[in-house]
């Protein structure tokens, strides 16, 4: 019995050997060249932005590409972050707005999203199925269809400013609130995690914002939501939250039911079971969903040039079409390039900093809806 155990996996090893060295020389040499012609086509636009980036010479129109330009220089970044285009806003006006609008929509969408996405994965009522089928609707839906409406419902609301800074208190209490419900039962059971800590600091630096918007309010008596971040950002958390529900129920799908039976023979309550043991499982799924989000609503471009007028509350996607559009003409390319390097480094950070979860998120994501 023994050796014919060993003979298989001998054999097997074999195989798998032989499978490994299918590929002759020839053929191997052929596919590590295809490999970096495509490599050096992914980087190549990104090395001539960079070049370009660096090139002192204020050229309006690009026409040699020189991976180091002579007498390469950071001018152009000093520039663009004293003030990127002829707007009255600097470079940290506009990556706030930004911020504010992408860490907004992204945490937004991952406390519905996720309360809804396991109220569809664990409970069983009426209309749960034509109720998931209306999200995947929404999600296939485009942008540009909701705009018209979008734009009616939010600037029919009208807002004084002392209603809107009780909002924003109310707001930030919530957010806070939910902020301490994750962080101090799992600092009291000992299972608290960097990504736990995380969680908590993300709500507690949102709440902050919120309640400094609250004492700070907006000049005027009304405040016209479609004509504002807080406007765009609902009108984005719309559009979000369809994908980070039918996203974070997928994966939910795929957590035993077992774990969460035993903690309730272990006395677990409903809020135990979900913060303790369900969040920290998906971590990967909001991964995975928080950085999309954040990424959407840090280059989004559509909403906020319909929707916005002042330039104070401008995003720097806004500023980067300013450069190629009404001030093109004016603002260098090596300007143009240091700016669009530094718009998209946040997001590349970020992912980053996400990777190992990310992607066993969008692996797992989609197995099961």
């Amino acid at each position: 019995m023994s050796s014919v155990a060993t003979t298989t996996a001998t054999r097997t090893r074999k195989g798998s050997t032989a499978a490994g060295r299918q590929l002759k020389w020839w053929q191997q040499l052929l596919f590590q060249a295809l490999c970096l012609f495509i490599a050096a086509t992914v980087l190549f636009p990104i090395m001539w932005i960079v070049s370009m980036s660096l090139d002192p010479r204020n050229i309006a129109r690009p026409t040699e590409l020189r991976l180091i330009p002579p007498g390469a220089s950071l001018e152009a970044y000093r520039a663009v972050l004293d003030r990127p285009t002829a707007n009255p806003v600097t470079f940290t006006e506009l990556a706030l707005n930004s911020l504010k609008l992408a860490g907004g929509v992204a945490l937004f969408a991952l406390l519905i999203g996720v309360s809804a996405a396991y109220a569809f994965s664990r409970f069983k009522f009426p209309g749960r199925q034509y109720m998931m089928i209306a999200v995947l609707a929404i999600t296939v839906l485009p942008a540009v269809a909701t705009i018209a409406p979008l734009f009616a419902l939010l600037n029919g609301i009208r807002i004084g400013s002392g209603l809107l800074s009780v909002a924003l208190l109310v707001a930030a209490a919530l957010v806070i609130g939910f902020g301490l419900m994750i962080v101090v039962p799992a600092m009291r059971a000992g299972t608290a995690s960097g990504s736990t800590y995380a969680v908590g600091g993300v709500t507690t630096v949102l709440g902050l914002l919120l309640v400094y918007a609250a004492l700070n309010p907006a000049a005027g008596d009304v405040f016209v939501l479609r004509n504002s971040l807080l406007g765009v950002g609902i009108a984005m958390i719309s559009g979000a939250l369809p994908f980070a529900i039918w996203n974070l129920k997928g994966y939910l799908d795929t957590i035993p039911k077992e774990l969460e039976e035993a903690a309730i023979i272990d006395g677990a309550s409903p809020n135990q079971i979900f913060f303790q043991i369900v969040l920290p499982l998906a971590v990967p799924a909001l991964a995975v969903t928080g950085f999309l989000s954040f990424a959407g609503g840090w280059t989004e471009f559509f909403l906020s040039w319909q929707f916005l007028t002042n330039p104070k509350d401008f995003t720097l996607a806004m500023a980067l079409y300013n450069m190629t559009g009404q001030y093109a003409g004016s603002v260098p390319w090596s300007r143009f390039a240091a700016f669009s390097i530094l718009v998209s480094l946040p997001v590349a950070i970020v992912y980053l900093l996400l990777q190992r979860y990310i992607v066993g998120g969008l692996t797992l994501g989609g197995v099961k809806g």
